[in-house]
């Protein structure tokens, strides 16, 4: 996604070499048709129909695994998605680095908005670039589609699954209030906050869809030149939108900055876990990764120097004083009001016992989400997190705004960026094409428009990782994090609707194809005009407004269907 790429580690090749390997494997299977194959024997019995009037595939790069089976064509769908989705990770893992080194205003703003979007850019490309023009006009459905359903994708149910779980009761004057969720699944009584930025880059997403009108004007001229001149239009107004997004994000790169707060406000809850541990205090969790009581219960009470069984300013200022933060440049101050934004819930400005154990309960869970699953909660799991959330801060730190300890072995950490980078990127432009040949072999196996098989399956492989971090920061219940959660979204929706949009039309000018997508760009339009507007002018979202996004999924994919095979549109 754009501009607001939540810290990941990059992936372990070893699942990566064993879906190679099982694809390569299976492919073997699946192309040998012997009769000694039982595997294949069943699958081609459970498609009889399909096997019946069986074509020869063929192989992508002369050796890649193929088959004209739905059983074999939804495997490597599968696989070849799958492996698009690590492409996306790596690519995030690399160009998050480089903010080590060069900060977030040149990188965040230029650098990760075009390498969020690359896997998707990418499979639209080859979705028309290969084959003969009739074979191109007939895949390229396949990139419309997967341009379409992340665009949809982004605006409907992830947006409405962050209002879901970012909730939090509405105040008197309307607004969320932070971490309070009392009133259960009240429609009206319920809601999230963001801030008047957010609703600028909504706006910026709303501007976005300018070329999709452009390009319709494809379909009103009547001649081919008249065509082809749209065409042009609209790409060269969708790069241009591309470099004004981005030259934005450079000089504006206000996104950055709170992605830089909310890692010093991580920073300070793994220093406190950690503080906690080398107190010799005990494990502050189980072996079944359930968080100690007792343990956080001793913490509480060694902290609270007058015995008063509750801890004021004072204490928690000397708690973050005698802490080691390795010399990340904190105000002490503003630790302070994070730790009683997170534990004082009553608002007295100080924590009682059990608003403390309850908050550390809160960080314990936080820390085990943020980490990867792994056998036993050792102290190690806790040194690990405090390690971890180190490295997104500096990744993080804006050279301009903040003076902080130089960076160390800033070669190696170029050249492991660049190492992520690459190989993000080789495997994005490796398995593009045969993912989506694989997509267009499912559709004629299977008899479905391949249009809905993209737009459905492909977001998925291509946005599951940036949906799961604006999930987890929507669960934060604060309008900080909300609002942070939802320029990410918007920030990829308008990417999709600028980059991708104008690799798209690239191909359709360049291979003279016909743009013949009106009902796919109405419900672009129709997704995007309806949250623009939607989102552009207010700040506070109550419950019953998931329920609006959550509608325009299958309204989608209902007026296309309508439009194409009962009015004929296409």
């Amino acid at each position: 996604m754009a501009t607001r790429r939540q810290h990941r580690r990059a992936f372990p090749l070893v699942p990566l070499l064993l879906s190679l390997l099982a694809a390569a494997a299976y492919g073997r299977l699946i192309s040998d048709g012997s009769p000694s194959a039982p595997f294949v024997s069943v699958i081609r019995q459970s498609s009889a129909p399909a096997a019946a009037a069986e074509e020869r595939c063929e192989q992508s790069y002369g050796f890649l695994p193929c088959t004209t089976t739905v059983l074999g064509n939804l495997f490597l769908v599968l696989a070849y998605g799958f492996l698009m989705y690590k492409a996306a990770t790596y690519l995030s893992a690399g160009s998050e680095l480089l903010l080590e080194i060069m900060g977030p205003g040149l990188v965040g703003g230029l650098l990760l908005p075009i390498l969020g979007a690359l896997p998707d850019a990418l499979l639209v490309l080859v979705s028309g670039l290969s084959g003969s023009k009739e074979t191109a006009q007939s895949q390229v459905l396949i990139g419309m589609g997967l341009l379409a359903g992340s665009t949809v994708f982004l605006l409907t149910l992830l947006w409405g699954t962050c209002v879901v779980v970012g909730k939090c009761d509405l105040g008197p004057n309307g607004a969320a209030v932070d971490l309070q969720d009392t009133k259960g699944f009240s429609l009206t009584g319920t809601g999230v906050s963001t801030d008047v930025q957010t609703s600028y880059a909504a706006r910026i997403m709303g501007i976005s869809v300018i070329p999709f009108i452009i390009a319709q004007f494809a379909k009103i001229v009547k001649t081919h030149q008249g065509k082809r001149i749209a065409a042009l239009l609209a790409l060269i107004v969708s790069f241009f939108l591309v470099l004004s997004y981005c030259l934005y994000q450079v000089f504006q790169p206000w996104i950055q900055r709170r992605k830089l707060a909310y890692a010093k406000h991580k920073h300070v809850i793994s220093g406190i876990l950690r503080h906690a541990q080398q107190q010799s205090l005990g494990r502050l969790l189980n072996k079944d990764g359930t968080p100690d009581e007792s343990v956080i219960r001793k913490l509480f009470h060694k902290i609270d120097m007058d015995e008063s069984r509750t801890l004021s300013r004072a204490e928690l200022h000397a708690l973050i004083v005698g802490i080691n933060f390795e010399e990340v440049d904190f105000d002490k101050e503003d630790a302070v009001d994070k730790i009683l934004d997170d534990f004082d819930t009553s608002g007295n400005e100080i924590v009682e016992e059990e608003e403390f154990v309850q908050g550390m309960k809160k960080w314990l869970n936080e820390a085990k989400r943020s980490m990867p699953a792994g056998g036993a909660f050792s102290n190690k799991f806790i040194n690990d997190y405090h390690a971890r959330t180190r490295q997104e801060h500096d990744q993080l730190v804006d050279q301009a705004d903040e003076a902080v300890e130089s960076v160390e072995n800033p070669g190696w950490c170029i050249a492991k960026a660049v190492g992520l980078l690459l190989l993000g990127a080789a495997i994005a432009a490796a398995f593009a094409d045969p993912l989506v040949d694989a997509v267009h072999n499912f559709s004629n196996a299977t008899h479905i428009p391949s249009f809905f098989i993209s737009f459905i399956a492909l977001p998925l492989a291509t946005n599951s990782s940036e949906a799961v971090s604006a999930i987890i920061f929507a669960t934060r219940k604060k309008q900080r994090t909300s609002s942070l959660t939802f320029s990410e979204v918007y920030g990829g929706v308008t990417m999709n609707n600028t980059l991708c949009l104008g690799v798209f039309l690239a191909i359709i000018y360049i291979r003279d194809l016909t743009w013949d997508f009106s009902s796919e760009v109405l419900v672009i339009l129709l997704v995007c005009v309806v949250m623009g507007l939607f989102t552009s002018f207010r700040t506070t979202f109550p419950l019953w407004t998931c329920l609006v996004a959550y509608m325009l999924y299958p309204l989608s994919l209902v007026i296309v269907y309508i439009l194409d095979y009962v009015f004929g549109w296409s």
